[in-house]
């Protein structure tokens, strides 16, 4: 008797035996064949992950292992229908001029709009990289090679169904001081998996700010298997936002990596607002001296929500610095999971690496399991972390009702406080307000309940 996960299983290596056999290539792209065999092979032997899996303990996709999932691929047509109210929604107005659209992990060009961007700036989908031989190249130096998809099943099926995707490559020396933003809609056909792939390539002594945002047209079941790699190079300064908003029957899994070079700078905030269960597996490698990092984030769960952070920051050279502060809101019966990792290799002298998770429980329903760790292997370093799980301070709340401010008023104040912290840092003013608004909403919605 073959087991349904069997069969959902050789639903993907159907999907993959495809794009294998049709999908897009380009001359002298054999590389990406292999890539994918190999990558398919390794999905072939792990299969999605169970509870048995240490680093997958509190999470159980058993619910994205039983649905049959329909993959979209580059194989599929691009016609998913989007109405221009969906669109409108997850717009930021300081990236209007300077935004590259996916519909269901699928770019699609005659939605996007990329006039504010400077020349010399490269925004490719992974078809016309490969026609470049010196893109070609990029693509085939790095891709698959920052996220690891051998110990990540997810990774591996991404990879295996990896067609469509998006090359981008800021220039060496250049300022782009206009946000590039990266918006990925679920469409509104139910029962969609999609896989959408970024390679985002920073080079020497560059500047940019990229937005990675995640939304959906309507209430339906879909998952979104996503892998974003990211290669800051010597000197040069990312600037990244990512915000999941999905609806609440969604599912979202995502890996992003980053490499960072000699001197380089990269400060990536994450917030997770959406989906019914949501995991970022997040991989920063400091294999240069001088690398600085900040990672910080914001989850808010609501009734039934799930979402899991797992990072590993790794000190792999001296006088690197980390940075990072993750903190968690939850009402409701719902569950978070942070898993905080920072390696300090042999030989990383001089490094400074913090690591603080916070969390606010307003239902004694809500859950959260942390468990941020440090290993370190090297002296003359600077290193702490901590975790805190709590609810609203007794005493804060006296104070403000002795000042004739209503309880319910009162708990709302203190709780936007407590994540005024991660959204304050936030320098995209659109974000930053309809963050704000977000969490008020929330609070109010909760008021009146």
């Amino acid at each position: 008797m073959i087991s349904e996960a069997t069969k959902l299983q050789d639903t993907y290596q159907s999907a993959f035996r495809a794009l294998q056999a049709t999908g897009p290539q380009a001359p002298g792209a054999s590389w990406l064949q292999r890539l994918r065999e190999s990558a398919g092979e390794r999905f072939e032997q792990l299969g999605f992950p169970g509870v048995e899996n240490e680093e997958w303990r509190y999470t159980n996709v058993s619910q994205i292992a039983r649905t049959q999932f329909l993959p979209v691929t580059a194989l599929d047509s691009s016609d998913a229908a989007v109405g221009p109210e969906d669109l409108a929604r997850y717009i930021y107005p300081e990236s209007a001029s300077s935004q590259l659209i996916f519909i269901d992990g699928l770019v699609r060009h005659e939605l996007s709009c990329l006039s504010g961007l400077p020349a010399g700036v490269a925004v490719l989908d992974f078809a016309a990289a490969l026609e470049s031989e010196a893109f070609g190249e990029l693509m085939r130096e790095y891709l698959g090679r920052v996220v690891d998809f051998e110990a990540n099943g997810f990774a591996a099926l991404n990879t295996a169904l990896l067609g469509s995707g998006a090359l981008i490559v800021i220039p060496k020396g250049m300022t782009v001081e206009i946000p590039l933003h990266l918006l990925f809609l679920s469409s509104s056909r139910p029962g969609l998996a999609a896989f959408p792939r970024v390679l985002l390539v920073a080079e020497e002594n560059s500047s940019a700010t990229v937005i990675e945002s995640y939304g959906s047209a309507g209430d339906k079941s879909s998952l979104t298997n996503a892998v974003v790699e990211i290669v800051v190079k010597d000197g040069a300064r990312l600037e990244h936002y990512r915000v999941q908003d999905e609806d609440s029957e969604a599912f979202h899994v995502a890996c992003t990596g980053a490499h960072l070079g000699r001197n380089s700078s990269f400060d990536t905030t994450s917030i997770s607002l959406g989906a019914k269960l949501s995991r970022h597996d997040l991989s920063v490698v400091m294999d240069n001296e001088g690398a600085e990092c900040w990672v910080d984030g914001l989850y808010i769960m609501g009734e039934g929500q799930h979402t899991d952070t797992h990072s590993v920051i790794d000190h792999k050279q001296p006088h690197c610095t980390s940075h990072q502060l993750y903190k968690g809101i939850l009402d409701g019966k719902s569950r978070a999971v942070f898993n905080g990792k920072v390696f300090v290799r042999h030989g990383a002298l001089g490094t400074d690496a913090n690591q603080t998770n916070k969390n606010l429980l307003l239902s004694n329903e809500a859950h959260v399991d942390t468990k941020p760790q440090l290993e370190i292997f090297a002296d003359d370093v600077k290193c702490a972390h901590g975790a805190a799980i709590g609810q609203l301070d007794e005493d804060e709340l006296f104070y403000l009702e002795s000042r004739g401010i209503h309880t319910d008023l009162a708990r709302n104040l203190l709780t936007y406080g407590f994540a005024e912290e991660v959204i304050a840092k936030i320098k995209i003013e659109s974000i930053k307000a309809r963050l704000d608004e977000t969490v008020l909403n929330r609070l109010h919605a909760r008021l009146e309940a």
